[in-house]
């Protein structure tokens, strides 16, 4: 959620006017801290991760030490997961290794921090020589790393009812872009949904009209109904998307899929959708079918093969 860490940045540093920001810069092996993963510390707050443990608690000591003393210039420290090495030990145990750069930052830099993940999607480069909105000279002179903003993932949830307002709830503490569609005028499960980017009232055979296919596009279809959630199914049965579900019984999937064969759509069609939709927990409650289904979008977002694996 790269939009969200530097407005939490940027907010510290206008309460505060300085913090440290940590940049993991490279990462090999079982590494707990992931090239990019970031965070900042100032006298009194933190957020984000450089991987967690001991390693992360040593850091943030050590942020704060920095910041009781003078400005100073960018730096990195290598740390090795293993207890062999005599020097650059991290604490943990995991193997592999990370390098962390070190950046002091100030309330000058609130302006090129407030532009990153805006669009047009500004990319920050972190240099041995500060943070650039371009990289100053070529890669391999010292360390280099660029945070390009991650494509939106976009969830489209067909029907604005209770499943679907818990499940919006779930999914905007997650780096997801909500839609909410329902063919009912002034639902008050869609009307009152404060965790939804937008709501709209549509019929759901123009479903295709206002749902781009994209490999970063996630249909959800949880509308009143059979015969609703087969015509918004229907509307976008063609169309090639990251992912596409719908909440059901087996028995309702299997009428559903059974007629649209019989109607000529081809079978490779309907195995590309996750029905019933959400992982097999025993969900009963619209809360815990929501966890289901964000779970299962989760594993479709970072691992798009997830279903042959």
């Amino acid at each position: 959620m790269v939009l969200a860490f530097y407005t939490s940045l940027t907010e510290a540093l206008r309460r505060e006017g300085r913090a440290v920001l940590m940049v993991v810069t490279e990462s090999t092996g079982s590494s707990p801290g992931r090239r990019g993963f970031k965070m900042w510390v100032s006298p009194t707050g933190m957020n984000g991760t450089v991987g967690g443990g001991i390693m992360e608690h040593k850091w943030v000591e050590y942020a704060r030490s920095l910041l009781s003393g003078p400005a100073f210039a960018p730096f990195s420290k290598l740390q090795i997961h293993d207890k062999s090495p005599g020097t650059d030990r991290s604490g943990l145990i995991c193997s592999g290794r990370q390098t962390i750069a070190f950046y002091d930052v100030g309330a000058g830099q609130i302006p090129l921090l407030e532009s990153a993940g805006q669009p047009p999607g500004l990319a920050l480069t972190y240099t041995e020589a500060g943070i650039f909105a371009e990289a100053p000279f070529a890669s391999g002179a010292g360390w280099q790393y660029t945070d390009a903003p991650a494509p939106a993932h976009r969830v489209y949830i067909i029907g604005g009812g209770h499943v679907s307002r818990a499940l919006c709830e779930v999914l905007s503490r997650l780096d997801f872009e909500i839609h909410v569609f329902d063919n009912r005028e002034q639902l008050n499960t869609l009307m009152d949904n404060p965790f939804a980017h937008s709501r709209t009232v549509v019929e759901y055979e123009r479903l295709a009209d206002h749902i781009p296919p994209e490999p970063h596009s996630f249909v959800v279809i949880m509308s009143f109904g059979y015969r609703s959630d087969e015509a918004a199914l229907r509307a976008l049965l063609h169309l090639d998307f990251g992912y596409i579900g719908m909440m059901g019984s087996k028995a309702k999937v299997k009428a559903m899929f059974d007629q649209l064969l019989a109607e000529g759509i081809a079978p490779e069609r309907l195995q590309r959708i996750f029905a019933p939709i959400g992982l097999d927990i025993k969900s009963e409650t619209a809360e815990e079918i929501a966890v289901s289904v964000a779970a299962q979008l989760i594993a479709a977002k970072n691992r798009p093969v997830f279903r042959d694996s």
